[in-house]
């Protein structure tokens, strides 16, 4: 654990998510090694009140922020203080904690995460949306508070636990490696269920079809982006503000076995990897307990069985978001909440089964072609951009709409 002997203060803004459940069950095991390190002193969800009650009851938290309230929230009899849109913003503004776990989906996070660190919480990121549609102002909000942005994405972690050194002298590994050594950084993929499938069949797919991830096991969105290679997308903008690098030195490669997360190498040709069983628990817990390493919880991998470790280059014309994704990081701005919104309506069109699942990347390129994109200088100038990409969304799917019923009225 960091070098303190108090507790710290955990929030856990989307706890009923797959990462906030993971994160609750990785507390619960760091916890019975050093009984009280960590205590959750809020739990954030956009409506699974039952499922946060629950969580909330078994870790004797007080303080609850639900989005989305329904007929299950009793406000005479339950504990959460914090309802609407804005209640996991209030919810870090108003409670004293010390890291923020932002599992949030989606740029619904934002504002809460800008909120944690002007109050000087370090932040645990597994939203990627964040710096995809905000990394100009996040990044340098981190810096000015203080504040440690410590990512949860496995792919993240292991170039973050890669980067780790001893610094010239001798202090604890507990700073990046000088960044110009670098010569690029590669991500891993999966390459998700459509890795091996013809054009023509991906477009096609459906919406069963692309919630069957191989080797992870997530929400409906991200398994959706990570079936369209648009979540490897997400990350390599997010790698540029994390790391600072350019496009240049991003690189995705796949791999579908999901055991070295991302790969580091110098400038002298030597590389770095980390590898792991694919489970989210480890980055998790590397996360909130950096830069100590106690006992894990996470799957082993048995290397006795492991018989291979495969690598193929990504097709873009098959997954055209990769793409995108260098545009995005050369063009910067507000292009990244634009890119970032237009993919979130589409995937949210895709799963209602409005469109077919290749118009998804079709409908974010439209958008970042439609729309024009500035600097990223304010919070709302992110959410005005983020507001006209859904809108043109939005907008083109009523269009098209409108056309097919026009033609079946003919």
């Amino acid at each position: 654990m960091p070098a303190t002997s108090r507790t710290r203060r955990v929030i856990v803004l989307g706890c009923t998510g797959s990462i906030g459940r993971s994160t609750l069950h990785v507390i619960e095991h760091l916890n019975s090694i050093e009984p009280g390190s960590l205590e959750i002193v809020g739990l954030a969800t956009g409506s699974n009140v039952e499922l946060m009650r629950e969580q909330a009851q078994r870790h004797q938290v007080r303080h609850l922020a639900v989005a989305k309230a329904s007929s299950q929230s009793h406000p005479d009899t339950d504990p959460i203080a914090f309802t609407g849109d804005d209640a996991a913003r209030r919810l870090v503004e108003e409670v004293e904690c010390d890291i923020v776990v932002a599992a949030i989906v989606g740029s619904a996070g934002l504002s809460a995460v800008a909120a944690a660190i002007e109050r000087g919480c370090d932040i645990a990121l597994a939203n990627k949306e964040t710096l995809v549609a905000a990394g100009e102002i996040i990044m340098p909000l981190a810096e000015r508070r203080g504040v440690n942005i410590l990512p949860v994405d496995s792919e993240h972690s292991a170039i973050f636990q890669c980067l780790q050194s001893r610094s010239a002298s001798g202090a604890a590994p507990d700073r990046p490696m000088c960044l110009d050594h670098i010569r690029r950084i590669v991500l891993t993929a999966s390459g998700g269920p459509f890795r091996t499938w013809p054009a023509e069949r991906i477009a096609e797919a459906t919406v069963e079809q692309a919630l069957s991830h191989p080797t992870w096991k997530m929400g409906a969105k991200i398994t959706i982006d990570s079936a369209s290679m648009t979540n490897k997308a997400l990350e390599v903008i997010e790698a540029k503000w994390l790391f600072g690098l350019d496009a240049r030195r991003i690189e995705v490669i796949v791999h579908p076995q999901s055991i070295i997360h991302s790969l580091v190498e110098f400038d002298d040709g030597s590389v770095l990897a980390q590898l792991g069983a694919p489970d989210m628990r480890t980055p998790i817990q590397y996360a909130l307990t950096w830069p100590a390493r106690p006992p894990g919880c996470a799957t082993r991998i048995d290397w006795a069985a492991l018989r291979r470790l495969d690598f193929e280059a990504p097709d873009e014309d098959r997954f055209p978001a990769l793409r995108l994704a260098r545009h995005v990081v050369e063009t910067g701005g507000t292009s990244g909440a634009i890119f970032n919104a237009a993919n979130e309506e589409a995937v949210a069109a895709f799963l209602d089964g409005r469109i077919a699942f290749g118009r998804i990347s079709q409908l974010a390129e439209e958008a970042l072609d439609a729309i024009e994109h500035g600097a990223a200088q304010s919070l709302d100038e992110v959410m005005d951009a983020d507001h006209r990409a859904r809108q043109f969304v939005r907008s083109t799917l009523a269009q098209g709409a409108g056309q097919r019923h026009s033609a079946r009225s003919r």
